[in-house]
């Protein structure tokens, strides 16, 4: 039998589009082997890799609707922004660390999770992408997630980590690892044009978006014969604005335009 990874990526803070995705996967019969994640998808990762079971879509929804949610990114930018004269980052990480906390236990390890999983953290001090595969998940999460500028770089073990999605694309990872069959679930249609940025806040995404870009595109070049890569759609929700997270009563919505489009692609390629 082959090795079935989901691989959850970054690109904005939508992450509401990956638990449709996850949806129309379970509902297809399709259970992971293997988790990898990095950025936004480490939080989604380390709950599936917790409970790979379809209700888990149940509890991410909880998670994703959850007021404490547009709590960790805080209220209006321009009010932050202010912010930003006596400190380098926009948000507390307290509310996504107690949201994690309620729904995984804050003591949970690498070794507690019913399927591998494997997150990716950029260290500040090394320069280098790190992989975390013990010791605690949600430092692992906290570290993964720090968005620069928006979450402070998160200390583990001495040294400090900023989001995985600066220095990492989760596929190869997954492909090293053994994955022959890899479901990408990520926000955002990597075909789509991008434009310069008109806000100061602006700025960071579009240049970690550029970033990811490349090294996606690199990563499908360089897969390797035998393996197969589905890169799921996310429907429209996955095109909104990455600082639509506030709008929590779009979360439903999300959801279901992520799941449809995830469903169709799986019945095309025959799941």
């Amino acid at each position: 039998m082959g090795t079935t990874a989901f691989v959850l990526g970054g690109g904005g803070v939508l992450g509401a589009v990956e638990v449709g995705m996850l949806r129309a996967l379970f509902r297809a019969g399709i259970r992971p082997d293997l988790v990898v994640g990095l950025s936004i998808g480490a939080i989604n990762a380390a709950l599936v890799a917790a409970d790979p079971e379809p209700e888990v879509t149940d509890k991410l929804v909880r998670l994703w609707a959850t007021p404490e949610i547009s709590e960790v990114y805080g209220d209006s930018v321009p009010r932050q922004l202010r912010r930003l004269a006596t400190r380098a980052h926009l948000h507390s990480p307290a509310p996504l660390q107690r949201v994690l906390e309620r729904s995984m236990r804050a003591g949970v390890t690498f070794e507690d999770m019913r399927v591998p999983l494997h997150l990716c953290a950029a260290n500040i001090e090394r320069a280098e992408a790190h992989w975390f595969s013990t010791g605690r998940v949600v430092d692992a999460v906290l570290a993964s997630a720090a968005l620069p500028g928006v979450l402070p770089p998160v200390e583990i073990g001495g040294e400090h980590y900023l989001d995985g999605n600066l220095v990492a694309y989760p596929i190869s990872h997954a492909v090293e690892l053994g994955a022959d069959e890899v479901f990408m679930l990520q926000v955002g249609r990597l075909e789509r044009p991008l434009q310069p940025p008109q806000r100061p806040w602006e700025a960071t995404n579009i240049a970690m978006e550029i970033a990811r870009r490349v090294r996606f595109t690199r990563e499908l070049a360089a897969i390797p014969e035998g393996v197969r890569v589905h890169v799921l759609p996310g429907g429209a929700g996955a095109d909104e604005s990455p600082w639509a997270y506030r709008d929590v009563a779009a979360v439903g919505r999300r959801v279901s335009e992520a799941y449809a489009a995830s469903r169709d692609y799986l019945t095309a390629v025959g799941h």
